[in-house]
């Protein structure tokens, strides 16, 4: 009998559960499967959420999240890691230890506050955040992630090249800086590495619910996995990503809407 899924790659999602299917480690482990990638994971938190509201959060202890990392490489050729919530500073410092000595690119997405409104990192990890910062291969937050990190407004698409620049200052090999929360016919993101800034542009879809900012970021992980290169892997996430937005399903009372990435991207 033939197989259903020949994976090509192996990537790592760090992240907390998210018991309603939208986000984290569920909205991962599906971006990774649409581009033919093998999804790990290490669970940081439990989360009793559904379509409406995050209820409870049962933080996961350091130790045991090293564990699932560390039998992880043991045995799996992982290729890129990602990080989504970390939920407190021990985690965030047992991560740390367990990637020394890794050789993977790591997509840093410093999440902060659920969709619901949801506090999901205290301020002593927010603290612990800048050596992972400076550790990310690609750093991916949204504006209000990356106001709380600078300690500063982002008010316009303008402001967001500088503002991608001054994060990608602390450290960060590329900065992918995602404007959906700004006001605008079109949602603007703005990629910055080495070699300048690029924008990325497309028209803004009306979208009720989270896990975009997940997707997004476990697709880059998947590309960077598959062995392209910075630039080639934001173009072609981005590219899957949008995708994904036309294939977007409503579900739960509270018509969350929920993005499962389709194919292995566009080549």
């Amino acid at each position: 009998m033939p197989a259903i899924f020949r994976p090509r790659a192996c990537a790592l999602t760090i992240a907390g559960s998210d018991s309603g299917g939208g986000a984290g480690i569920q909205a991962d482990l599906r971006a990774f499967a649409s581009q033919g990638v093998f999804g790990l994971s290490a669970i940081t938190a439990l989360t009793a959420q559904n379509s409406r509201a995050v209820r409870s959060v049962a933080v996961q202890r350091p130790g045991f999240v090293r564990a699932q990392i560390d039998a992880v490489f043991d045995d799996y050729p992982v290729g890129a890691a990602k990080t989504g919530m970390l939920a407190s500073a021990g985690i965030v410092r047992a991560v740390l230890r367990a990637l020394v000595g890794r050789n993977l690119s790591l997509v840093v997405d410093p999440v902060m506050i659920a969709s619901s409104g949801a506090r999901l990192l205290d301020a002593a990890a927010e603290r612990a955040l800048e050596p992972l910062l400076q550790r990310a291969h690609l750093l991916t937050p949204n504006v209000p992630e990356a106001e709380v990190l600078l300690g500063r407004r982002i008010r316009r698409v303008a402001d967001m090249p500088s503002a991608a620049e001054a994060l990608r200052a602390r450290g960060a090999h590329a900065v992918l800086l995602k404007g959906g929360h700004l006001a605008g016919k079109e949602v603007v993101d703005c990629y910055c590495d080495a070699d300048g800034i690029v924008e990325f542009r497309s028209e803004r879809r009306r979208l009720r619910g989270h896990g975009t900012g997940c997707t997004l970021a476990a697709l880059l992980t998947a590309r960077l996995a598959l062995g392209e290169r910075d630039r080639e892997a934001v173009t072609t996430a981005i590219a899957a990503f949008r995708v994904a937005l036309q294939c977007g399903a409503e579900v739960g009372k509270g018509k969350v809407w929920v993005p499962y990435p389709v194919g292995r991207g566009l080549r």
